[in-house]
């Protein structure tokens, strides 16, 4: 993929949302199995997925001292199990597999390679379905080539926002798929803590335990039914909303805040499509930070 990003593939939501749900959920059988099987990072870094050169990577993994890993290729389209003992297993990933189907596949995986991992807690979790993954025969759908289309999307944004990382010097996290939301996302903390966290559930009390400037994308959402850059701030700071944004962004109101959105669309047809994600992240960051009074020195823009 041409790294200036004008080649990034055409991605629209009604194209393959049924396969992107899908996905989804077979992403947050593969999370959650993390959260059971990771050591406790702080914001919940450590159950987040990866984009790998071939798909999306857990971290490492481990069951009673066996590490391990599990992976979505989405150039073979399977899901591969590694272990550091040598065990290389795996099944193909295709249309017309249920989400009780992935599972029930997940779990015969790990019995091949003795593995004892489980989910605490088997069904879907911040998302409108509510189906227990083991009963799930409704989300059956995969399109391999907009699923192609979607990792190589996550790989040319994860390689900007990676550039983005770069300008800043103060806390913050890897860039990341958060698989409750199925956002990729970058996040920059101030070191301060927010004020109002202790009166949140308990798995956004850890997520927004500090003050937080986040940077990502998604392929879309009934909110937003096309894919999209975002950025915003909590707290949100007075009069953030009224702040130009680079690029064509514009500021959305959510009902509980502002989102900063630039669409997936206009960053393609943009002369330079990088620097237009770029300039679009960094308006909307010296907004914020300006905004919110952070620290000086944290960016070296």
């Amino acid at each position: 993929m041409d790294p200036s990003g004008r080649d990034l593939p055409d991605l629209p939501l009604a194209a393959w949302e049924a396969s992107k749900d899908t996905l989804h959920l077979c992403c947050q059988v593969v999370g959650k199995l993390q959260l059971a099987a990771s050591i406790e990072q702080n914001h919940w870094w450590n159950v987040t997925l990866r984009v790998g050169p071939r798909g999306l990577e857990t971290q490492r993994l481990h069951d009673r001292g066996r590490r391990y890993g599990l992976a979505f290729d989405f150039v073979d389209h399977r899901l591969e199990l590694r272990t550091e003992d040598g065990v290389a297993d795996g099944f193909a990933l295709r249309d017309g597999v249920s989400v009780a189907a992935f599972f029930a596949e997940v779990t015969t995986l790990l019995d091949r390679a003795g593995i004892a991992t489980r989910i605490a807690h088997p069904k879907p979790f911040g998302v409108p379905m509510t189906t227990p993954f083991a009963e799930d025969t409704e989300h059956a759908s995969y399109d391999a080539a907009r699923v192609h289309d979607y990792w190589r999307a996550l790989l040319w944004i994860d390689g900007v926002l990676a550039e983005l990382a770069s300008r800043f010097t103060g806390k913050q996290s890897p860039v990341q798929l958060f698989w409750h939301s199925f956002d990729l996302a970058l996040n920059r903390f101030s070191g301060r803590t927010a004020p109002g966290a202790d009166g949140m559930d308990p798995v956004s009390r850890e997520a927004y335990s500090h003050e937080v400037i986040s940077h990502g994308w998604w392929a879309g959402s009934a909110d937003t039914p096309a894919p999209a850059f975002y950025s915003y701030a909590a707290p949100e700071p007075a009069g953030l909303a009224g702040d130009p944004l680079a690029a064509g962004g514009q500021w959305v109101d959510t009902g509980n805040g502002h989102l900063a959105l630039l669409m997936y669309d206009d960053v393609r047809a943009a002369p330079d499509p990088r620097a237009a994600a770029l300039d679009f992240f960094q308006s909307a960051f010296d907004a914020a930070a300006r905004r919110a009074d952070w620290p000086a020195g944290l960016s070296r823009v």
